[in-house]
């Protein structure tokens, strides 16, 4: 046991965000990391059980963790996006969502043998397919447009509405299976509900304006979003439980809709406080779980609960709501096996097992190893098998690697015509229709958009695309746009042009020279530099390695004004050179360089060498 209560949490916050970077570091799910490591220092080993050592701290807690992170999710729900999402995902978010409810709750009846109320309860909750497990798959698997968008919104819209059909299962059912039904307490559900809603709404849209007309300082934002959205739940919640979560949902939701400036800044807010609240709690749920209880996710009733919800009750949502979507057979059938649930599934059903628990309903006890076992077995199952099942179905993006470029330029032109030569995907894009004419007239792949804007986000495709380049003439946001997409991207994979200005004792070093990034080829070559070669006749060679002609003597052979700029192994794989870059280019390798243009005699030298001679 652990000497106190602080060293305690010390230790799972410690290990929640270690986690994290385990599962970043090695590109695994970070929840199998986080479900091993709380499961070690737990029931395992007994060295925490939170439960206990908190007291009667746990219980809050945990609640008031879950109605941040459902309204992390409901703050992705923006009515106008949801316009404009097909009609394959309108389909699977309501009437697969019904159908899998329907069919999960008859599963966990007659499979798990949960009584009607915890089947109905944890049926409502397991339509929610775990955005926050989805995302990285997708970008790892390189899933072709329409699957990989359609993954995608499943997740960020069913999110919140799993926990509010949770709700609303939990009381109507108490209703129904009551021996003496009494109308009037339904009733007074319905009203506290819509009361809830009611305050959510009117609390969203007291908190946007008081944004937008700066009577809150920028200091002050992320910590008032915090306390408004306790204030929210705590006051639904107090005068009828379980209502708490469909207020702060509402909540979320009328800020998502609102269009207010301030919605970017509460979206990085809460990824951050969410990131840290989810790993805090899915470490003391999963630490605090009995031997027994992990030893009983093995016995074959919730094996076969398992096992049918993967196999049985996930493809046949699919295949019956997409009944004239559209989608293809191949589509349907890896919409219909990946289906991982996440830490808001696991979050939220420990919160209703412990009211659930105390309302004496039968089975309730069980409903944590039920939702574990799913959660690991799912985000397992999919997680290890997406890339594959994509690649057999066909609708995988093969390719090597792409870049996604921003900042439409002289220098950005030659290099996307360098790049796709080499079979590379890449991309341009630019706010500035006008700055993309010289790109449209080259031909090349363009988007018109600023990648900070939310409509870019939701109308531009990512994912083939493993590199993210700024190189527009504005420094400072080639920085803020490294700093947005570093934690999605990794830090390897974010490069910006160098900030620096050369000055006559050396570089001039600022605040963007130090923020989000790294600097693209060298720190002496600015975007002014580049562009000038470009206009001055530099030309875009590459040169493959040999054993006898190694990266040193390729390097003998160029002047301080040739830019290395990127290379691509055998294999495909693509590294761009940087300040920073540690590979060392071997035999095999094609380097790929913007040289100086070849003057006239060496022309005739290089022909004489050649042997054709001259014509």
């Amino acid at each position: 046991m652990v000497p106190s209560l602080l060293f305690e949490i010390m230790i799972i916050v410690l290990l929640g965000i270690g986690s994290q970077w385990v599962a970043w570091r090695y590109r695994m799910p970070a929840i199998v990391v986080m479900s091993i490591t709380g499961l070690l220092i737990g029931p395992i080993f007994g060295l925490i059980n939170p439960e206990m050592d908190f007291g009667p701290l746990y219980s809050p807690l945990i609640s008031v963790a879950v109605a941040i992170i459902l309204f992390e999710g409901s703050l992705n729900l923006s009515f106008s996006e949801l316009r404009g999402v097909g009609k394959p995902i309108f389909l699977i978010s309501t009437v697969g969502a019904f159908i899998a409810w329907i069919l999960g709750s008859l599963t966990a009846h007659y499979v798990a043998g949960l009584s009607w109320a915890v089947a109905f309860v944890i049926g409502g909750l397991f339509i929610v397919t775990g955005p926050t497990v989805i995302m990285p798959l997708l970008r790892q698997s390189k899933l072709k447009a329409r699957p990989a968008k359609v993954l995608k919104w499943e997740g960020i819209i069913v999110d919140p509405i799993g926990a509010l059909l949770a709700v609303f299962a939990f009381e109507i059912i108490t209703f129904i299976s009551a021996d003496q039904p009494n109308p009037t307490q339904l009733l007074m559900f319905f009203a506290a509900s819509l009361f809830a809603v009611i305050l959510g709404w009117a609390l969203g849209r007291g908190l946007g304006w008081m944004f937008e007309t700066g009577h809150v300082p920028e200091f002050l934002k992320s910590s008032s979003v915090v306390v408004v959205v306790i204030l929210c739940f705590t006051a639904a919640d107090e005068i009828m439980h379980e209502t708490g979560l469909l207020s702060v949902t509402a909540m979320g939701i009328t800020l998502a809709n609102m269009g207010i400036s301030s919605i970017s800044d509460m979206r990085h807010f809460k990824e951050n406080i969410s990131v840290l609240l989810t790993s805090t709690i899915f470490i003391m749920l999963t630490a605090s779980l009995e031997m027994e209880t992990i030893l009983h996710i093995f016995s074959p009733n919730i094996i076969g609960y398992v096992v049918l919800m993967m196999f049985a009750v996930r493809p046949l949502s699919i295949f019956l709501s997409t009944i004239g979507s559209g989608l293809s057979f191949n589509e349907k059938a890896l919409l219909g096996w990946i289906a991982p649930r996440g830490i808001v599934a696991l979050t939220v059903s420990g919160y209703f097992a412990s009211v659930l628990a105390d309302a004496g309903y039968e089975g309730a006890t069980i409903l944590t190893t039920l939702t574990f076992a799913l959660v690991f077995f799912t985000v397992l199952a999919h997680g290890f098998s997406l890339g594959w099942l994509a690649k057999k179905l066909n609708l995988s993006m093969e390719g090597n690697p792409g870049a996604l470029i921003i900042g439409s330029n002289p220098f950005t032109v030659e290099l996307v015509k360098s790049l796709t030569k080499a079979g590379i995907p890449a991309i341009i894009v630019d706010s500035s229709w006008e700055h993309l004419s010289l790109a449209r007239k080259a031909g090349v792949p363009i988007f018109h958009g600023n990648m900070l804007s939310e409509q870019t986000e939701h109308h531009f495709d990512t994912i083939p695309y493993d590199y993210m380049l700024a190189l527009t003439e504005d420094r400072s946001y080639n920085s803020l746009i490294c700093t947005t997409f570093l934690p999605e991207y990794g830090r390897t994979n974010v490069f910006k042009v160098s900030p620096y200005l050369q000055l006559d004792n050396g570089y001039s070093t600022g605040v963007v020279s130090q923020v989000g990034g790294r600097i693209l080829f060298n720190k002496k070559f600015s975007l002014e530099d580049l562009n000038d070669k470009v206009s001055n006749g530099y030309v875009i060679r590459q040169t493959t390695l040999t054993e006898q002609y190694n990266f040193e003597s390729y390097k003998k052979d160029k002047d301080n004004s040739t830019v290395f700029l990127y290379l691509v192994r055998p294999s495909g794989q693509l590294k761009f050179f940087s300040e920073e870059m540690r590979t060392v280019p071997v035999a095999g390798d094609t380097i790929v360089s913007l040289t100086p243009p070849i003057k006239e005699k060496e022309k005739i030298q290089a022909k004489i060498d050649s042997g054709k001679g001259l014509k």
